[in-house]
């Protein structure tokens, strides 16, 4: 499998990141193993995580995700072969969240404990902290750098402002800086991106790593009906049931026809097309589906299909 460079870290990555969040949430232990095991023998060396997954299934208490990614580090001996991501700042219990120096200097310790690592390949500022300085998140995370707890930084939930804000903090005070920027972008949700974020990403060499690619399931055209919506785990899918959610399933049906594939694997081939987009973030509960997954970045669409899409 191919690998494209996140940012100027130097740091190789697969065109795919999977996406953790699924690690106790909607998988256990036992089957998050044979994914993981799974996705590392087929080529994908990219895992996306965040200290907060999964608190919305554990009664507001995270950690499971990245666990589980611990144990499995632990017991595969693999960790020198995979590129771990994970986030901090969003809350994890009462006065546990944003981005100050004594935050982060905790909240890392705990993640490094829980991933059974030494360091952290790529952590991302989970979302935006208004709150604390600019300055002081840097400077901590330069630190962590310096100390080698941590290899490269990444920001989560920036708009197009604040990203560049962060970015001359970094050069005017010699600070490490984001080297990627993990926003909402798929077929559908593309606008926030594509006006706001996507101009200073190329401006700067910021590599993305954009979140539900699929956007929620929507887009494997698998949800087509209000029948179809009632099974799916997430409300917010409705947002997609109308003309253009619509229009887009109907143009990956021609698309996915003509090179022999299926809605999601077209989803993600569009996305490794476009610029600055370096591994879209996707997760399976199956190594069935994982399969799909994999194809799609081997699938390479001309610019008609494109086009259509």
């Amino acid at each position: 499998m191919e690998k494209r460079n996140l940012g100027g870290t130097g740091i190789a990555v697969s065109p795919l990141c999977f996406g953790g969040n699924v690690f106790g949430w909607t998988i256990d232990e036992v089957q998050g193993f044979k994914l993981l095991d799974a996705l590392t023998e087929a080529g994908i060396n990219f895992i996306d995580t965040a200290d907060v997954y999964s608190t919305w299934a554990h009664g507001g208490e995270g950690g499971q995700s990245e666990t589980i990614i611990g144990n499995w580090l632990q017991k595969s001996g693999k960790r020198d072969s995979v590129i771990i991501a994970t986030k901090v700042g969003k809350e994890m219990g009462p006065g546990k969240k944003g981005l100050s120096k004594a935050y982060i200097t905790k909240a890392v310790e705990d993640s490094l404990k829980r991933l059974q690592t030494d360091y952290i390949d790529l952590y991302q500022s989970h979302d935006d902290d208004q709150e604390t300085p600019l300055e002081e998140s840097l400077e901590t995370f330069t630190d962590l750098i310096n100390q080698g707890k941590v290899r490269a930084i990444g920001a989560s939930n920036y708009s197009g402002l604040r990203l560049a804000e962060a970015l001359k903090v970094s050069k005017d005070n010699n600070l490490a800086a984001y080297q990627t920027l993990q926003p909402l972008y798929n077929l559908y949700d593309r606008e926030d991106f594509e006006k706001d974020k996507l101009p200073v990403c190329l401006e700067n060499n910021i590599s993305v790593i954009n979140y539900y690619s699929l956007a929620s399931g929507f887009l494997t055209g698998k949800y087509r009906t209000q029948e179809d919506l009632a099974k799916t785990r997430r409300a917010s899918n409705k947002k997609y049931f109308n003309d253009r959610g619509f229009k887009i399933l109907k143009a990956l049906d021609e698309v996915a026809a003509q090179y022999n594939a299926n809605p999601a694997q077209v989803s993600i081939a569009w996305l490794l097309a476009q610029p600055t987009i370096v591994a879209p973030i996707a997760s399976a509960t199956t190594v069935e589906q994982l399969g799909d997954l994999i194809k799609a970045t081997e699938l390479r669409l001309d610019e008609e299909a494109i086009k259509l899409l």
